[in-house]
């Protein structure tokens, strides 16, 4: 199936601006202010959208009018913003209803060489590949954390995995979303990629591409379509990532900020879902880890991105740059469209935790790399947290 190109065709006209209105870098000691005001409905359902707002989208060049009219697919350089503190999302309505979600299945990386361990710094041995193993239905039950990520690109619709994690500003009321960066940002040569949406269990009952077909949105999306109205990746990811040859991977991470497409029911997606994982920075050295699990949507062949699946293996290290953290390995023949979900192993409490995410893997789909998280990762999930504090 070809991946579709971006359509409004099947999108409500009404656009909701879903914009943090304050700058933030990676570290917390630059996370801004609070988010300002976002719009909201008035007495007759129509669209109120803050001044404030208006003026901080104009200020990026962008006219909300245009923009949900189509604009959004215009991405001439000079249009394509690409800084940190850049992130624009307006939600459009409906723009992710059934069809778009499914047809949606180009995975924004591109596989990289089996052999791509620089010269220096510490690589273990290739792992062998392990198969993949499907996720038992329902998905709420098995993995409530996980979810699927679509956003647009140049190239069309593209696919992404994510986890619920926690927010240490608003225990027990998180949403916040962990995954890649290439799957918010495509990096050195380009910018933000637009429409970013999170679809927490999808496809709960594992069915069929045929069965979707005739799926209502319900049981597609059945904790409903969460729009990024925030999103931070680190700054080596802007600067250095790129799709091809692994630059940039080991920091390849990025937290997005969600809120509810359909204005939800009150409840944060971690209530919704009924679960968020803890992130540990501080985890076990590689050689105390007996065991890391993956969890993802492989969308790219031979799977077709409409089911979740995992891989559990014993980690190995993979060092590309002698320079640059040295990341974890593990066997999984999981493919693109994985990337951005959770690995989850004991952290330094015993208890389960999220220590990396896919970043990268081989045309050969037999192992798969995520960068180790540290202080840079730290910074970036802390600054999220921090900018929506009590919100």
């Amino acid at each position: 199936m070809r991946p579709i190109r971006p359509t409004l065709a099947a999108a409500s006209i009404a656009a909701v601006l879903a914009l943090a209105a304050t700058a933030c870098g990676p570290s917390e000691d630059n996370a801004g202010g609070k988010p300002s005001a976002t719009a909201t409905s008035s007495a007759d359902d129509k669209i109120t959208i803050p001044d404030d707002l208006k003026d901080r989208l104009k200020e990026r060049g962008i006219d909300l009018d245009k923009w949900k009219n189509g604009e959004w697919k215009n991405w001439d350089k000079d249009k394509w913003l690409r800084e940190a503190q850049d992130f624009v999302n307006p939600m459009i309505e409906d723009l992710w209803d059934s069809d778009r979600m499914r047809d949606a299945e180009k995975p924004p990386e591109k596989p990289v060489d089996n052999d791509i361990a620089g010269d220096e710094g510490v690589t273990d041995p290739t792992p062998a590949p392990v198969n993949a193993q499907a996720v038992k239905a329902p998905y709420h039950s098995s993995a409530a954390e996980a979810g699927k990520v679509f956003f647009d690109g140049p190239e069309g619709s593209m696919v992404c995995s994510a986890t619920v994690v926690k927010d240490p500003a608003n225990p027990g009321k998180s949403n916040m979303v962990w995954t890649a960066g290439h799957c918010v940002h495509a990096g050195k040569s380009g910018g933000w990629y637009r429409n970013i949406a999170f679809v927490p269990s999808y496809n709960d009952s594992a069915k069929s591409t045929a069965d979707l077909e005739k799926a209502p949105k319900e049981q597609i999306a059945p904790h409903g379509v969460w729009w990024g109205d925030w999103a931070q990746t680190s700054d080596q990811w802007i600067s250095q990532g790129a799709a091809t040859g692994g630059q940039g991977a080991p920091f390849d991470f990025a937290v997005i900020h969600v809120t509810p497409e359909k204005g939800g029911t009150g409840k944060s997606l971690e209530e919704t879902v009924g679960s968020a994982l803890p992130v540990d920075f501080s985890a076990p050295a590689v050689p105390e880890i007996d065991n890391m699990t993956a969890t993802g949507y492989p969308a790219a062949p031979p799977f077709d991105g409409q089911k979740l699946f995992q891989c559990a293996d014993k980690p190995g290290r993979l060092s590309i740059k002698a320079n640059d953290p040295t990341m974890y390995r593990i066997g999984c023949t999981m493919t693109g469209g994985s990337s951005g979900g959770g690995w989850v192993a004991k952290g330094q409490d015993g208890k389960d935790a999220l220590v990396s995410n896919t970043s990268i893997g081989p045309v050969t789909a037999g192992w798969l790399a995520g960068p180790r998280l540290g202080d840079e990762a730290k910074g970036v999930y802390n600054a999220v947290s921090k900018k929506f504090a009590g919100q």
